[in-house]
């Protein structure tokens, strides 16, 4: 049976909202990777609207459950008019899943999000996020005083460029903050870079590191993700992870990056991650971390979704649920490592 196949068969019961938790989670991670799936699920739950009204002692917004919402948003926020290169597909459905957001953000701008921003501002380090990028690929920056200075501490650049920009945004509306947010995105997603992978791998200089860009394209739809779920939680809700593919591609590129700031010179550890829900699309996949010529000291397997959470900065090392053998000290040297990398 294939997953669609699994999927149709408990559309039905999801549409009446009779699914168990765990089958629902389950749907809801294919959903979001499948267009024909959702599509279908959204078919569903209109018709068993359509059949039984809203209830009567409800108004018709309460009806659907927060999750329901977002996701009947997300459903019709699909058809995304970038046809990208599979390394700009994650940033493409990171923005899909931010404007699903948006009808939820209205009128609660002002909620506070994560460290000392409300939702206005946290869209607006967005838009200063991926300007850095933008500007590297030609495109204007859509606020003034955008620079690149090669000399300066690139995290101490980051988090000013970051701060002027919030504070350039509040002094207009949030629609128009979204507005210039979105069309630097589609700016992005429309250069030839998110659309050629031969030439997206040339390497450029951003965040203070030197990748290919189809890399740095992985990068914005991590920090996109990492702040589409903040938001979520503030308002209370469910933001699902990324689809199991594009998952993938942000654990490889966390990994990538956390090799090299081990080096060669750490106790060796076999990183590992779960499979199942979110995680299948990495079923089999292992690495060596630190020294390639000693014994491995220890294995560390992780959920990949708490992994790219961990590395968000939205985990912390020593409560990320994990399953460890061998050298406890070398396990949690990956971990507060990984920790480290969070630009977030």
């Amino acid at each position: 049976m294939t997953d669609h196949d699994d999927a149709r068969d408990l559309l039905a019961a999801w549409a009446f909202g009779a699914l168990e938790p765990a089958d629902e989670r389950t749907l809801l991670l294919h959903l979001a990777a499948c267009q024909s799936c959702a599509a279908e699920a959204e078919r569903l739950r209109e018709t068993v609207q359509l059949l039984d009204g809203p209830p009567l002692d409800e108004p018709p917004s309460a009806a659907a459950s927060p999750l329901d919402t977002l996701l009947t948003g997300a459903f019709r926020a699909r058809p995304a008019p970038f046809r990208v290169a599979r390394h700009a597909a994650p940033y493409a459905a990171a923005v899909a899943g931010i404007e699903a957001l948006l009808p939820e953000m209205r009128g609660r701008w002002s909620t506070p999000v994560v460290h000392d921003w409300d939702v206005h501002a946290t869209v607006a380090h967005l838009l200063a996020a991926d300007e850095h990028l933008a500007v590297r690929l030609g495109i204007d920056a859509r606020v003034p005083g955008a620079r690149i200075d090669e000399d300066a501490n690139w995290s101490d650049a980051w988090d000013r460029r970051s701060a002027e920009v919030i504070a350039h945004e509040y002094g207009r509306t949030p629609e128009e903050t979204v507005a210039d947010w979105s069309a630097q995105a589609a700016a992005l997603l429309g250069t030839p870079y998110a659309l050629d992978p031969e030439l997206a791998a040339g390497t450029a200089l951003s965040m203070g590191i030197r990748l290919p860009v189809t890399e740095h394209f992985l990068a914005r739809a991590f920090e996109a993700w990492i702040h589409t779920d903040d938001i979520g939680r503030a308002l209370g809700l469910a933001v699902p992870p990324p689809p199991e593919e594009h998952l993938g591609q942000l654990v490889r590129l966390a990994v990538r990056i956390l090799g090299t700031v081990l080096g060669a010179g750490a106790a060796p550890v076999l990183l590992a991650f779960k499979g199942g829900a979110g995680g299948g699309a990495m079923s089999g996949e292992q690495w060596v971390l630190g020294s390639q010529s000693d014994p491995v000291a220890a294995e560390l397997t992780l959920d990949p979704v708490d992994f790219c959470l961990l590395v968000g900065g939205r985990q912390a090392p020593d409560t990320v649920p994990r399953h460890t053998t061998g050298d406890a000290a070398a396990a949690g040297n990956v971990l507060e490592r990984a920790a480290s990398l969070s630009w977030l």
